[in-house]
């Protein structure tokens, strides 16, 4: 029987977004006063462990890439701005995550918290990937996966993405990334 250690253990607010294929968390180790680096490497073990072959940052900040790199742990940096215009990002974390699924990879997307920027960049790759008819539908299933409701600034990053869908349709924007470090 393997121990504790062994096994890891999962990341604080772990939530399947597509079950056993793309999951959202808090950054692993917790962040800013509860960061610990030896619970962040009980959650890498827990992600190899589980099968993840990718930790998607939203930070701003590089937190945790230089540990994913040291466990092994494949990782996309694509910082998510804290206010303003996010299409490009949300565009770019779209496709990459289109691409990294249809691979068949097993995904962790990530910012410090599970909250509302987290929340809404989820609801919208579930509206533009065309999972999800519409927005409200996007926030309703996002709200009740993470057991909490989405503030306004979730909401807009789900008006954002169906700005994108309306311009630019999933299916004719491709698959993006090929698994590259951003």
């Amino acid at each position: 029987m393997k121990g504790r250690w062994d096994q890891g253990i999962p990341p604080r607010n772990f939530t399947w977004v597509i079950r056993d294929r793309l999951a959202v968390s808090e950054r692993p180790g917790g962040f800013a006063a509860t960061h610990r680096r030896v619970r962040r490497q009980e959650e890498i073990i827990w992600l190899k462990v589980q099968g993840f072959q990718r930790v998607v940052s939203l930070l701003a900040s590089p937190h945790n890439l230089a540990a994913y790199q040291e466990q092994g742990l494949p990782f996309a940096h694509l910082p998510l701005p804290a206010h303003g215009d996010s299409q490009g990002v949300l565009a770019d974390l779209y496709r990459d995550l289109t691409g990294w699924l249809e691979a068949g990879e097993r995904i962790l997307v990530h910012q410090d918290e599970l909250g509302d920027r987290l929340l809404g960049a989820m609801a919208g790759f579930l509206l533009w990937s065309g999972r999800l008819p519409g927005g409200p539908e996007a926030i309703a299933v996002m709200e009740r996966l993470c057991g909490r409701q989405m503030g306004p600034n979730g909401r807009q990053l789900v008006a954002e993405a169906e700005a994108l869908t309306r311009s630019q349709p999933a299916q004719a924007v491709g698959s993006g990334g090929e698994g590259q470090e951003r």
